[in-house]
């Protein structure tokens, strides 16, 4: 975009109000006590995983350091601005690999920083601020290219990271949107090193959507209105791309980014596929708001710009894939865990009964909602990657059977058509 791009605004109203939180604060910071900062979700294990192994150690140690819901942010700052102090330090000795890696990990850690901050706290912008200078001094020396990007958005833009492969030299490549969920960010969507996507000479729009980390300082909120006008702006963003193939985008999503990635589908006809992975599809999404965590709702609700609980719990009623999902043209792969906690397997299986598109829905046996970490996932197709080889196969315009697939524990698929 050619005008400057938004800037982040102190927001004075406070974080949202919610009941169950408020209600719950000494028990979430028993659980914590008790299970540690991985007792809603796998958090430390999928920060760590575009790292790689050198960013093993620094979540071991926020892991022994974490025992309650206030010791998260403060834990991962200090680990960020050690990371950040090594980057600057290998910067000036001329260890290039050494600062771009550090450098990399640095915007993980501030970006994990700001997961409790549920309002444009100067706290909050303060770490998104670190987070975006740590990534642009990774991206000037990482070994392939990486553009910040502003997608323009009514009267705003949308922020992300635009990835061509290593060694990219000319031509037009098939492009992946990644959309992360509530609890992750674009930093994390490609890896630090050999990432599923671009070892497939796939490039990436690694986005934060509306709602969703960067987008909500910059007054950005999650609604059905922005998340169905967002797919639309992102392809004529990519489709003037002199290195992308307009006929070849495909979106994923993770978490409630698989919602989010569904809607853009289903409203956004140049998509040419669509991958969600670990789901949020439940309409109204009770499950999670009311039966999981408080944490989700009250993140969900700065996401949307609520701080009042009876109006978010409307607005709630507005999140829905119905009405949308039989506009779905692109082939589609969903992937979800038989034990899904946070959204009822059945919303899927309802959804992908009326979905019209080429379909496949791949269940493992015993997962949660974080798919994997189950037998089924390990002895089986390994989920980040069974999603990259179908998305790649489908961005070619390889054809394939509508199925449904059973992963059992012993890595057994059990396969029958739709």
């Amino acid at each position: 975009m050619d005008r400057t791009p938004p800037q982040p605004r102190i927001d004075d109203r406070g974080p949202p109000r919610v009941k169950r939180w408020e209600e719950q604060r000494w028990l979430i910071d028993n659980i914590i006590r008790a299970n540690g900062i991985d007792w809603d979700q796998p958090r430390s294990m999928y920060l760590s995983a575009p790292c790689g192994v050198q960013g093993n150690a620094d979540f071991a140690a926020i892991r022994q350091r974490v025992q309650k819901m206030a010791d998260i942010g403060p834990a991962f700052a200090a680990t960020a601005r050690r990371r950040e102090e090594k980057a600057r330090d290998a910067q000036a000795a001329g260890l290039t690999v050494t600062a771009r890696d550090n450098f990399f990990m640095a915007a993980i850690h501030w970006g994990a920083a700001q997961w409790p901050y549920d309002e444009n706290n100067e706290t909050n912008l303060a770490y998104n601020q670190r987070k975006r200078e740590c990534y642009e001094n990774y991206a000037r020396l990482s070994d392939h290219r990486v553009e910040a990007t502003w997608i323009p958005f009514k009267d705003s833009a949308l922020p992300a990271w635009f990835h061509l492969p290593p060694g990219f030299s000319g031509g037009r490549l098939p492009c992946v949107i990644a959309i992360p969920g509530m609890d992750s960010f674009k930093e994390m969507a490609v890896a630090l090193y050999g990432d599923r996507w671009l070892s497939r000479g796939i490039a990436v729009l690694a986005l934060d959507g509306p709602g969703q980390y960067e987008a909500p300082i910059l007054e950005i909120n999650v609604s059905m209105e922005n998340w169905i006008a967002t797919g639309t702006a992102v392809v004529d963003w990519l489709a003037e791309r002199g290195e992308i193939d307009a006929d070849r985008i495909g979106v994923t999503g993770n978490s409630f980014g698989s919602f989010f990635g569904t809607i853009a589908a289903a409203n956004e006809p140049r998509l040419r596929a669509c991958a969600v992975v670990a789901t949020c599809l439940e309409p109204g999404c009770h499950t999670i708001f009311e039966e999981a965590s408080p944490t989700f709702k009250k993140r969900f609700m700065y996401m949307s710009g609520y701080t009042d609980e009876a109006a978010f719990d409307e607005f709630c009623r507005t999140l829905t894939w119905e009405g949308h999902v039989d506009r779905i043209r692109c082939p589609y792969l969903c992937v979800a865990g038989e034990a899904e906690e946070l959204s009822p397997l059945e919303c899927a299986e309802r959804l992908m009964q009326e979905l019209k598109a080429p379909k496949r829905l791949v269940v493992y046996q015993d997962s949660r909602h974080s798919v994997g970490n189950v037998p089924a996932a390990n002895l089986g197709p390994f989920p980040p990657v069974l999603v990259a080889d179908w998305m790649a196969r489908r961005l070619d315009g390889e054809p394939f059977p509508s199925e449904r697939w059973y992963v059992e524990a012993n890595g057994h698929v059990v396969k029958t058509p739709y």
